[in-house]
C-alpha cells in the first residue's frame, strides 16, 4: 500500500510543470530577465516547502501513533461521567 502511494505521489510530482508562480508572480517575472525569473521560481518553491514538510511530519506522526495503538490491542475506556445523562443529572442537581 505504501509503495503504491509513494509511486503515485512521485508520478504526480514529476508530471507537474516546474513553474511555481501565481499570476502576479508570473507577470513580475515576465517583466524581468530570465535569470531573475528563475530565482523567483526557486524562492517560491523554497518558501512553499516548510508548510508541506510540517504537514507531512504531522501526518506521519499520527499514522505511527495509530499503528502503535492498533498493535497494543487496548480498548478505549469511557471516562466516568462522560455521557449526556450524567451531565444533565449533575446540572440539575446544581440548580
Amino acid at each position: 500500500m505504501k509503495k503504491m502511494l509513494s509511486v503515485a505521489a512521485l508520478f504526480t510530482v514529476l508530471s507537474l510543470p516546474l513553474s511555481a508562480q501565481c499570476v502576479m508572480c508570473y507577470r513580475t517575472a515576465q517583466a524581468q530577465n530570465q535569470a531573475r525569473s528563475r530565482v523567483l521560481d526557486l524562492g517560491i518553491l523554497i518558501l512553499g516547502a516548510p508548510p508541506f514538510l510540517i504537514l507531512a511530519g504531522f501526518v506521519a506522526f499520527v499514522f505511527s501513533k495509530d499503528k502503535q495503538f492498533r498493535r497494543s490491542g487496548t480498548e478505549l475506556e469511557p471516562i466516568p461521567g462522560d455521557n449526556v445523562e450524567s451531565i444533565l443529572r449533575d446540572a440539575s442537581r446544581e440548580l
